[in-house]
């Protein structure tokens, strides 16, 4: 017979929280997207001629362009956050701001713009740390809520796992790269490519392995969207694989879903701490203000940049400027939510964790005093 542990034991006495519910936490943390994307791979299509860049490109008002300005409505809500992440804040838009003059200028000379193509490969370099990352903080704040956290060695597998995806990703994108350019594809991009796509397998038996010793060290399944952001990016990687430029789309659009409810939560915490009878109205304004502030921003970057995007550097000079306002965007999100979202820093888990603090108790002293209470009944009796 199999003993359980102590520890899982006294893990199991610990109440179950979630950010949203648990079926929202599901669904945004990766399982719509699989719901998606899952039956489109296995259709078997080659393209998504369904699907349009003008139309996704709307979408983005309402979900991508969302989750940037979620993460700016973090940054820059109050002077205390602006002077403690000040290089976020200022330092990063400063240096960008430049960058771009000097990128603008050099495509509106005539010349090969050069500085546009640093900036999109800087965009997309770091979008591959980005996604990655995210995902193993989702795994990380789901395990923290159920109660259930990696120890050192699944922790290791498991991000060993998505660094190679993230190595995928970079070659994926230097091979898309090559295939939207006039310029011709290095021979040893096609090898690297099949090489880390095999290399995939072997992630996801590294992951997989790490998920199994959580349930054998503490007796308890990891939780269930932890398991979910972590097969979701397979899937996202896969739609990516398949169908290109298109397929990081759909996976952009997954990916800020995934993202929006964190910031949400924490913005619904903040508000039930301060003014508990208006939160409903206070989360209704959020909510407004977030959609109605992205579509003026998308106002300025319009949707035919996003189809700019996808011809990287056959870009007309009166083109290049929304192209560069989105990897603006982009590049200083990316930096942003590397500094605001560390769950080692005491301030960022009591801000998203507030909801659970009431129950927060460690196990053993929760097991401690239900023992204490059978005891006083006992005595009464």
């Amino acid at each position: 017979m199999t003993t359980v542990p102590v520890e899982a034991k006294a893990a199991a006495t610990i109440r179950r929280f979630s950010i949203i519910s648990p079926a929202v936490d599901l669904l945004c943390v990766g399982g719509l997207s699989i719901l998606v994307l899952v039956p489109l791979l296995l259709s078997g299509r080659a393209d998504l001629g369904f699907v349009t860049l003008g139309a996704l490109a709307w979408i983005q008002i309402l979900v991508n362009m969302s989750h940037f300005m979620a993460s700016y409505r973090i940054l820059y809500r109050s002077r205390d956050m602006i002077v403690r992440h000040r290089w976020a804040a200022l330092g990063v838009p400063a240096i960008l701001v430049l960058f771009i003059m000097a990128a603008l200028a050099q495509t509106q000379a005539g010349g090969a713009p050069l500085l546009l193509g640093v900036l999109v490969a800087v965009s997309s370099g770091y979008l591959a740390w980005h996604y990655t990352g995210q995902t193993w903080g989702m795994m990380a704040s789901h395990a923290h809520l159920a109660g259930n956290r990696f120890d050192e060695t699944e922790r290791i597998l498991i991000r060993t796992s998505l660094r190679i995806l993230l190595a995928w990703h970079l070659i994926w994108f230097v091979r898309i790269w090559f295939q939207h350019t006039s310029l011709a594809m290095p021979a040893w991009v096609g090898p690297a490519y099949n090489l880390i796509s095999a290399a995939a397998l072997l992630a996801l038996a590294l992951g997989g392995y790490g998920l199994l010793k959580m349930r054998a060290r503490t007796g308890r399944f990891p939780p269930a969207p932890a398991v979910v952001a972590w097969l979701a990016i397979f899937v996202w990687y896969a739609a990516m694989a398949r169908w290109g430029l298109l397929g990081l789309f759909l996976v952009q659009l997954a990916h800020a879903l995934q993202y929006l409810e964190f910031p949400a939560r924490v913005e619904l915490n903040r508000a039930t701490r301060t003014a508990a009878g208006r939160a409903a109205r206070h989360m209704a304004l959020y909510v407004g203000a977030l959609v109605a502030v992205s579509f003026l921003v998308t106002l300025v970057v319009p949707g035919p940049a996003m189809g700019g995007v996808a011809e990287f550097f056959e870009v007309a000079p009166q083109r290049a400027a929304p192209i560069l306002i989105l990897m603006f965007i982009n590049i200083h999100h990316y930096f942003t939510d590397g500094v605001i979202w560390k769950l080692s820093n005491p301030e960022v888990r009591r801000e998203l964790f507030a909801h659970m603090a009431p129950a927060e108790t460690p196990a053993p002293a929760a097991a401690s005093v239900k023992r204490e209470s059978r005891k006083r009944r006992k005595q009464r009796r």
